[in-house]
């Protein structure tokens, strides 16, 4: 895929990854703000993020301070040298943004998820050359975030980048929002010359995972990171659980590990994304297969307490002509799939005989 892109460094940020951008999930208030912000300054940062309007899902909670903050973040530029950057969803952000001086601009997830929106702000940035930074949607869908591109370059936008801030997902897991790897990955395979920024903090919802999920993101060549950092966390207006003191956030930034993305002098080649895309997908696989056991423990359970055999053989052949057609609709080996459905069901079978040995034996 091609897009017209500009670089999105500003003046005096070196082209060294990580990019790093950081600050309070929220702006609260004038002294939260230049507090945090004179920290992050001092250890290094050099472009200061801070939520001005909070997208939440819930009507009455702490939406954020909106214009009021704009003339924080001046201060901050002027007090620190630091550029400045808020998220937008409407026009009228956009323009209030710009007037105030706002150096970068980044679209929420759930913003990327609705194209009338993402085309709005596309046409109210039209003719600026403001750097955007666009989120994946909120859930795994590759074509709406590279629509949500294709509107802001169709409008003249050419300094893009993405975040990468993991997907929603209905299991529960160690994530707020599950990494996904293989997404932004692909992503990168169609638009190669596209930056890609992870956003740790969403990722994770937990401070302190933090840093390995940094590490992994400077493990996969990605260019930069984007992290909350409050003065006081604990006491943050919002999403208090994921954000890092500067001090924190410096001993994360201090202890990533930058690895040569060449083998030798040769450079990362197309094979080494697909063969990772390869890894993230059986990882998720092998995840997909401990829930599917955990539920063929519930109904060994189940079947003890109703007293029901465990091999049940018409639920058996259900499942694979079942499963040969689904194999067959999604241009898979029919052959190879009963193959693997057949050693599945051979280990519930043993999952569920244990199950009903293990509660008789507490009889």
């Amino acid at each position: 895929m091609e897009l017209e892109l500009e670089s999105i460094l500003l003046p005096g940020i070196e082209a060294k990854r990580p990019l790093v951008i950081a600050g309070p999930c929220s702006a609260e208030t004038e002294e939260q703000v230049m507090n945090t912000a004179t920290e992050l300054a001092q250890n290094g940062v050099k472009i200061f993020r801070a939520g001005i309007w909070k997208p939440r899902t819930r009507p009455g909670a702490f939406e954020g301070v909106g214009v009021e903050g704009l003339p924080w973040l001046q201060r901050v530029k002027k007090e620190t040298g630091m550029y400045v950057g808020c998220e937008v969803a409407t026009a009228k952000h956009c323009y209030e943004a710009i007037k105030y001086g706002v150096d970068i601009l980044w679209i929420g997830a759930r913003t990327t998820a609705n194209p009338f929106a993402v085309q709005e702000i596309a046409d109210a940035l039209r003719g600026t050359d403001i750097p955007v930074l666009v989120k994946n949607p909120v859930n795994p869908d590759l074509e709406l975030w590279i629509g949500a591109f294709e509107r802001l370059n169709r409008a003249g936008i050419k300094k893009l980048a993405a975040i990468h801030r993991g997907f929603s997902q209905y299991e529960k897991s160690q994530f707020r929002n599950h990494p996904q790897w293989q997404i932004p990955i692909e992503l990168h395979r169609r638009i190669p010359n596209l930056p890609i920024i992870t956003d740790p903090s969403h990722i994770t919802g937990n401070c302190d995972l933090i840093a390995e999920v940094s590490q992994q993101a400077m493990d996969l060549n990605f260019d930069g990171l984007i992290i909350e950092s409050h003065e006081c966390p604990a006491r943050a207006w919002s999403d208090a659980k994921q954000q890092v003191t500067p001090a924190h956030l410096k001993m994360i930034l201090d202890g990533i590990v930058l690895r040569d993305h060449t083998i030798g002098d040769k450079p990362r080649t197309e094979i080494d994304d697909l063969r990772q895309k390869i890894d993230e997908l059986d990882a998720k696989l092998l995840q997909i297969f401990s829930e599917r056991m955990k539920v063929s423990a519930a109904i060994g359970k189940y079947k003890f307490e109703n007293n029901i055999t465990v091999l049940q053989a018409r639920r058996y052949e259900e499942i694979l002509n079942t499963r040969r057609k689904q194999a067959e609709a999604n241009n898979l080996n029919a052959d190879f799939v009963i193959k693997v459905f057949e050693d599945i069901h051979e280990e519930s079978v043993n999952i569920q005989n244990n199950i009903m040995k293990e509660l008789s034996s507490k009889k």
